[in-house]
């Protein structure tokens, strides 16, 4: 299986919204809820797989 480079999530604020994005290209829907941004980013590096535990890769606030 070839190497996968690692999923890197943060969060971004765009106005009253915030979205996940992450290094692959991926990015999530604009919520209104940090949180909700954040289990986005979570449920993306567990479906990606190979890539860090969401817990060592924190999306940022």
């Amino acid at each position: 299986m070839p190497d996968r480079p690692p999923h890197r999530v943060v969060t971004v604020e765009r106005g009253s919204f915030c979205l996940a994005r992450c290094d692959c290209g991926w990015t999530g829907m604009a919520r209104r809820a940090r949180s909700q941004a954040r289990t986005d980013a979570e449920r993306h590096l567990a479906e990606a797989g190979g890539g860090p535990e969401p817990s060592a890769c924190r999306p940022v606030e």
